[in-house]
């Protein structure tokens, strides 16, 4: 990747192929530590000691490494010289997307037909998940304790939209959802015995044993192909942008930052969390523990004190990284009048004085020599004063670490669809700005 090509395209074909690959975010992280590990990243286990002399060489100095957790990941490259103090500079991003999750008890039937019990996870458009192919993906939790990532990707389950017979008023009045009744898929027919045993179906496709699986954590997914769009393809239709189009982006700044030998005066991190759509409330989301451990534990591996512990997050600035809202054509006033991102118009930053989003006018100023040094163009992101603000993990991670955060994005249609929409040259610049970040 470099910065003194604006658009590129194959960084835009690589996004597509990773949400492809990423329909849980278990399947994310899995492919976040394979880029990273082509770039001479290594795992570390956070049951190992980070601070002996035989672990050093493994998990405090110089060099790539990161941490795994369920559906989150942090990694973090350490440059020859950093000192314990030495600040960081982090991207943050979440692996989840609003989906339908598979509950306890998953195998139900009603006139004939097998269904899946599902769990409406985050804030879903319902209406997007209707008459689409679908397949199933997560984890599977063995009895030994041990997991497996599944993904059943082709068309395995559909939820049926009403006939506009039976709905006569849907197009007057509008398509109105119940979550528990109307959003439970079919998945085939009912045998003269009644069986349907969905986690059965599962061990099958993975060759597991038969009464192997003892918990799951499995999301439905739609298994169309992400595809460019547009006359001159230049916009780009896929699941789950938000938010693995900041994750990918992330990824491809921290692997050019630890590999293009510019010399870095800060230790580039990557903090992809889980269940940012549902509050980050979670030994794997933002307003967990999880990244301030893993930011503690490099300072004390590298011989540091409480006392280096606390002038490097003093010193330390955090990119929260998440899609945000383009100007809609059909519905430009709910739009503040003076804002309207434009997709491929470069990044937004997103700002709000009730501090649903982190920035400031500091954090401004960080942003802009960034995107300066890129060579990338940026636009502001504000709601319109009638409508309430979304919110990110910004907030959560600068009132968590008393870290300086600011929002920042990329302008979307679509938001929370099971298939949305951006420009196609918008990831890459991101990525440029996220590298310049990283580098500065």
């Amino acid at each position: 990747m470099s910065t003194s090509q604006r658009f590129d395209r194959g960084h835009t074909d690589d996004l597509m192929s990773f949400l492809a690959a990423a329909p849980s975010p278990y399947h994310a992280v899995a492919a976040t530590a394979a880029r990273l590990e082509k770039a001479g990243f290594r795992q570390v286990e956070e049951t190992d000691a980070w601070d002996t002399a035989a672990s050093a060489a493994t998990a405090a100095v110089s060099g790539g490494k990161y941490v795994l957790r369920g559906g989150a990941i942090i990694a973090w490259y350490v440059p020859e010289g950093a000192q314990p103090h030495t600040p960081f500079h982090i991207i943050g991003a979440h692996t989840d997307s609003p989906s339908l999750r598979v509950k306890p008890q998953p195998d139900s039937q009603a006139h004939g037909f097998r269904q899946v019990a599902v769990e409406i996870y985050g804030g879903p458009l319902m209406n997007s998940w209707l008459d689409r192919d679908l397949g199933l993906a997560g984890r599977l939790t063995l009895r030994d304790g041990s997991t497996r990532l599944v993904n059943v990707d082709r068309p395995l389950l559909r939820v049926p939209q009403l006939a506009i017979h039976l709905d006569r008023t849907v197009s007057t009045d509008g398509l109105k959802l119940d979550k528990q009744r109307h959003l439970q898929p079919v998945w085939g027919l009912t045998d003269d015995f009644g069986h349907s045993d969905l986690i059965a179906f599962l061990e099958e496709e993975t060759g597991l044993p038969s009464g192997s699986v003892a918990g799951w954590d499995l999301m439905l997914h739609p298994v169309e192909a992400p595809a460019y769009l547009g006359r001159d393809r230049e916009l780009v239709a896929g699941p789950r942008m938000d938010n693995l189009l900041s994750v990918h982006a992330g990824a491809a700044a921290l692997a050019a930052a630890a590999t293009s030998g510019a010399p870095l005066t800060r230790i580039p991190v990557l903090a992809a969390f889980d269940h940012e759509e549902n509050g980050s409330q979670s030994d794997t989301g933002a307003d967990g523990p999880l990244l301030g451990t893993v930011l503690e534990r490099s300072v004390f591996a590298r011989g540091g004190s409480y006392e280096d512990r606390a002038r490097a997050f003093a010193g330390t600035v955090c990119l929260s990284s998440d899609t945000g809202h383009a100007v809609h054509p059909n519905y430009a006033e709910r739009h503040d009048p003076t804002h309207h991102p434009r997709v491929n118009g470069g990044p937004i930053l997103k700002v709000n004085v009730n501090n649903r989003y982190a920035t400031d006018g500091s954090g401004r100023a960080v942003f802009a020599a960034a995107c300066e040094r890129a060579g990338v163009p940026f636009q502001s992101f504000v709601s319109n004063n009638s409508m309430p603000c979304g919110t990110t993990i910004g907030p959560i991670t600068a009132a968590r670490h008393g870290i300086k955060t600011v929002d920042i994005g990329v302008a979307i249609l679509s938001m929370h669809s099971a298939r949305e929409l951006c420009g196609a040259d918008d990831p890459f610049l991101l990525a440029n700005a996220l590298v310049a970040f990283l580098e500065g």
